[in-house]
């Protein structure tokens, strides 16, 4: 028989320790359990009664179905891959090997998806995340950077199956962007983007340089969780912002521009929100409203604070030094997290939304402790 079955055999059996373990990590047995609950709830009468709570329970139910049903099917993978193994040793059988290398490469890549997503036990990891982008200073440079990042991570949110939705987006003065906000929906978005909060520095030979010169441009990444607006007992009330209103510009549909629907909030802490893509002027301001508070519950989660009154925003300045990734395309091509240590040459890739590796190594070191020293 091929010594890569006997091999690949080893392999399997030094894995399925770990599969066994990720059944405890995503608490299967638990899952079933509320999956039994949820199911007698829906029977029960009159649960349509109340569609907002019935879809709510609808949502849940779906959640907990796909994550058994994910982990049923890895255990199923490795069973099958142990029977090709044991029908080429009784066969002597060597056509099944690409089957078989095909077959573990992929439960292998399932298994370490999975257990990255036993890592986020975070309050609000499972949320929905608000992603915002801010040009620093720089003028043209700087804003045509912010809109390189904000095609990278809506390219990586395609990649996962996220879906995103525009909240507000301000244009550059010549190319790029000054300011935008997007909504990024699906199962643990803000827990795989939480790490990428911070000011992300470039370095290339400008386009807009007519002597063609080495520049150095930053743009800031704000990324918090949707919270739900009963998920905490905390008010806003109308005296603790100041509402403005203005005509919208930019991407956001064909009502843009026709009127001064835009909203932007401005609360007493100085935090800033606005929305320009809904109808109507009060659809703008509802999403503000829902935006403003989901950042002070998440300021508030982050400081433990217990009042909005102690809460103060917390501004990182836009500049050298402060970054928490670098990417440089001249002299050479290199992306680095400077809290991670994880890089990679591969910068085209990264800039069409390739960022596992270093949402992954966030992770890692998010629960290990292990951070680079700078």
């Amino acid at each position: 028989m091929n010594i890569e079955f006997d091999s690949y055999k080893q392999k399997l059996n030094d894995c399925r320790p770990a599969l066994d373990g990720l059944a405890a990590s995503l608490n299967i047995e638990g899952l079933k359990n509320e999956l039994e609950r949820l199911h007698a709830m829906q029977e029960a009468p009159g649960f349509w009664d109340d569609p907002e709570k019935s879809q709510k329970i609808v949502v849940k139910t779906r959640q907990a179905e796909n994550k058994i049903e994910r982990y049923q099917k890895m255990v199923n993978a490795w069973d099958d891959l142990m029977t090709i193994c044991e029908m080429a040793a009784e066969e002597d059988d060597d056509s099944m090997l690409d089957e078989l290398k095909e077959g573990y490469a992929a439960l292998a890549s399932e298994m370490e998806s999975c257990r990255l997503e036993t890592l986020l036990t975070g309050k609000y990891d499972k949320n929905n995340a608000m992603m915002s982008f801010q040009a620093g200073a720089g003028g043209t440079e700087a804003q045509d950077w912010a809109q390189m990042l904000y095609r990278m991570y809506t390219r990586w949110a395609e990649r996962h199956g996220f879906t995103y939705k525009i909240m507000d987006y301000q244009e550059g003065d010549e190319a790029g962007l000054k300011s935008a906000s997007i909504m990024i929906e699906g199962d643990n978005a803000y827990g795989f983007l939480k790490g990428e909060s911070g000011v992300h520095r470039l370095v290339r030979v400008s386009p807009f340089d007519a002597n063609a010169r080495r520049q150095t441009s930053f743009s800031a990444i704000e990324v918090i969780p949707e919270i739900e607006d009963d998920s905490e007992d905390f008010e806003i009330r109308p005296e603790d912002y100041e509402m403005q209103v203005f005509r919208s510009s930019g991407a956001g549909g064909q009502h843009i521009n026709k009127t001064s629907s835009a909203v932007r909030l401005i609360h007493k802490s100085g935090i800033v929100v606005s929305c320009q893509t809904e109808r109507s002027q009060f659809q703008n301001k509802e999403t503000c409203l829902r935006m403003l508070r989901s950042k002070l519950v998440e300021i508030r989660e982050r400081e433990h604070l217990a009042t909005i009154a102690d809460i103060k925003g917390v501004q990182q300045k836009i500049e050298w030094g402060s970054q928490i990734r670098n990417y440089v395309f001249m002299p050479y091509t290199l992306v680095k997290d400077t809290r991670t240590g994880c890089e990679t040459s591969n910068v085209n890739g990264v800039m069409d939304g390739a960022l596992d590796p270093f949402i992954e190594s966030y992770l890692n070191c998010l629960a290990t402790g292990n951070w680079v020293q700078k």
